[in-house]
């Protein structure tokens, strides 16, 4: 009687400990990146009748008689399944598409999370506004090269910081030059050039037919723009040449350099230029020059790549790598521990975290503008709770049975 009383007991335990996971989880069903808990049960301890026997002489094998003694919990997984994806529209959010894990840290301690609710904190890193905990990864030097072979650190996305002018340190020339116009003929084409300054300056390249598949050329500055002095000489040429097509219109040979000084300040400079992409048909002339280089510009926005990296777009038109974001992979990522905020912490089950970018590794893809949702099903909560329900109620049954029987066996005696 009494084991019987003991055993529904642990199942009265058991249920209950059921009852609660199954409660968290529908607690959490709005949660971003939740990850829903299961319970698995065991028997524990049972009391052996009497052993198993081997067959002997005319008789066959004796199965063992055991009684079992009630059950406990095996343990209360963390169902690591992908959960639905929420379009927000907003920049700073993001999503995992697949495995793995942000990656946070306070500087002290380092946490895992599915939770991409990030914003952009006072000092411009990419933070979680509730807990305040940093988004790790890589952060982009002045040139935009990222080293993801150095440890990870906070991401800053400093939004108004103002970059420096790129002076122009190429001109590449476009374009084609009628076969067809006479000798003498002349095709102008203007481009803009920047200093080390970000001081743009119009510069006129007038071509000039010379030969059947000759042309000559002089760059020359507008007569408007006092902020920028071109020199000419002749040997070698400077801010002039030549330039010669063979008879399938194709440039084969050219000659001059570029070289322009600034009265403003900025650093002389000289570009190199490029006639390969110019041609020589019969049609109109198109020539065009295309220069790098570009002035001072603020950071006013930035978006994130399936891959996670940071590219900044600048009020000048330009955009820049400003970082890469980290993410985490785990062996046996059921091992990890809950650390409250939407974060787990890693275990000596887990495994410790295999760091990389994102679509590497079996890590997943990063989306932007999304969240996560909880993988919470409640169809299958609500039935886990109605089993856990009638579990106890069972159980409870059980206890009510052996008390009656014990009280039929003391009113034995009367």
């Amino acid at each position: 009687m009494l084991r019987s009383m003991f055993s529904a007991i642990s199942g009265l335990r058991g249920h209950q400990i059921m009852m609660d996971v199954i409660g968290n989880n529908i607690a959490n069903v709005n949660t971003v990146g939740f990850k829903s808990g299961r319970v698995n049960f065991q028997d524990i301890l049972s009391q052996t009748l009497h052993g198993a026997t081997a067959p002997q002489g005319g008789l066959g094998s004796i199965n063992p008689a055991q009684i079992g003694l009630g059950m406990t919990v095996a343990g209360i997984d963390v169902l690591q399944t992908q959960g639905n994806l929420q379009s927000t529209g907003k920049t700073t959010d993001m999503a995992i598409q697949g495995d793995g894990f942000f990656i946070e840290s306070d500087g002290s301690q380092t946490v895992y999370t599915r939770d991409g609710a990030f914003d952009i904190a006072l000092d411009g890193s990419l933070a979680n506004p509730a807990s305040g905990l940093k988004v790790q990864g890589w952060q982009a030097d002045a040139a935009g090269k990222i080293d993801i072979t150095q440890p990870i650190t906070n991401l800053v996305i400093p939004i108004g910081q103002r970059t420096t002018a790129l002076a122009t340190s190429t001109v590449n020339l476009n374009g084609n030059l009628d076969a067809g116009v006479a000798v003498g003929a002349t095709v102008p084409t203007t481009m803009t050039v920047f200093d080390s300054l970000g001081i743009a300056h119009s510069v006129k390249i007038t071509f000039t037919k010379t030969a059947a598949n000759d042309w000559s050329w002089i760059a020359t500055k507008d007569a408007a723009d006092a902020g920028i002095a071109i020199a000419q000489t002749p040997a070698p040429p400077t801010n002039n040449g030549t330039l010669t097509y063979s008879t399938a219109g194709i440039e084969t040979a050219s000659t001059g350099s570029l070289s322009f000084t600034f009265p403003d300040g900025a650093t002389a400079t000289m570009p190199a230029i490029n006639f390969t992409q110019m041609t020589q048909f019969s049609g109109t002339s198109q020539p065009a020059g295309q220069t790098d280089g570009f002035t001072s510009g603020t950071l006013v926005t930035f978006a994130v790549g399936n891959a996670g990296q940071l590219s900044g777009v600048y009020s000048n038109g330009q955009t820049q790598v400003l970082g890469q974001i980290a993410l985490a992979g785990f062996l046996n990522s059921a091992g990890l521990l809950r650390a409250g905020q939407n974060n787990f912490a890693a275990t000596s089950a887990s495994g410790a975290a295999n760091i990389g970018t994102a679509g590497t590794g079996g890590r997943g893809t990063v989306m932007t503008g999304a969240l996560e949702m909880s993988n919470v099903d409640l169809a299958t909560q609500f039935t886990g709770m109605i089993t856990a329900e009638r579990g106890f109620q069972a159980n409870g049954r059980v206890i009510t049975t052996s008390d009656e029987m014990l009280q039929d066996l003391v009113n034995l005696k009367r």
